[in-house]
């Protein structure tokens, strides 16, 4: 039988609030409301203190800008650290996070709750795996071309699973941060065997995403270190 081990499920307050939040579990989180031009916004940090990869499942409590709840804002995140799917490498890794409904465009800042944590099913690359998008000869595009597959490769001696998506955003009012409003699978979870690479094709409604939002000036390819849902996991090991 598959272990879990509980942490409390103990809200980690917001980065501003305190950056040292769950490390005695640990986890700690940043968010980053605006990344700078060119760099995707509202993304979330996780420091990993385990001694291997981890699956996290978090919750997440929208503030405003004097750090009170906004509880009309829907918090979701676009590589599933909200479900377990995403796998967490020991340092640092990070998600995406969604904001929907009343006061939306409000949010400053994050508090997140760590739910649940289990080891992850496979360890995850210390870097963000890296993707190509290739047209249907094999050759290097745009992610703004109409492209018809996506190279992954995975440099570590190590097997890596990982999930591909393709992100199209919106064009936010000076001074709001920018959102993913659409998260596109290209394919389903692809083990990489070590120091390999592997070939996926933009098929169903990727190719119909990819076809409408080419050319366009919002989007992305984010390859990311993931695993089944319902994949059992081991029990984690202690924090250093």
């Amino acid at each position: 039988m598959a272990m879990l081990l509980l942490v409390g499920c103990r809200p980690a307050k917001g980065a501003t609030e305190d950056r040292g939040a769950a490390a005695e579990d640990g986890l700690t989180f940043t968010y980053h409301r605006h990344s700078g031009d060119g760099v995707i916004d509202q993304t979330l940090s996780i420091r990993n203190a385990y001694m291997s990869s981890v699956s996290p499942v978090l919750a997440f409590t929208a503030l405003d800008r004097h750090r009170h709840p906004l509880p009309g804002v829907r918090v979701r995140t676009v590589f599933g650290s909200d479900s377990g799917r995403l796998e967490v490498p020991y340092g640092v890794g990070y998600d995406i996070l969604r904001f929907s409904g009343s006061g939306e465009h409000q949010v400053y800042d994050v508090r997140v709750t760590v739910t649940r944590v289990t080891a992850a099913k496979t360890q995850a690359d210390t870097l963000p795996p890296s993707a190509e998008t290739l047209d249907a000869a094999g050759r290097v595009v745009s992610k703004f071309s109409r492209f018809a597959a996506v190279r992954v490769t995975n440099p570590e001696e190590f097997a890596v699973s990982v999930r591909i998506a393709y992100l199209v955003y919106d064009q936010p009012a000076e001074g709001e941060t920018q959102q993913t409003v659409f998260v596109i699978p290209i394919g389903t979870l692809v083990r990489i065997p070590a120091r390999s690479m592997a070939i996926v094709e933009v098929t169903g409604d990727a190719a119909h995403a990819v076809a409408k939002y080419s050319g366009g000036p919002a989007v992305s390819v984010k390859a990311y270190n993931s695993e089944a849902v319902d994949a059992p996991a081991g029990p984690v090991p202690p924090a250093l």
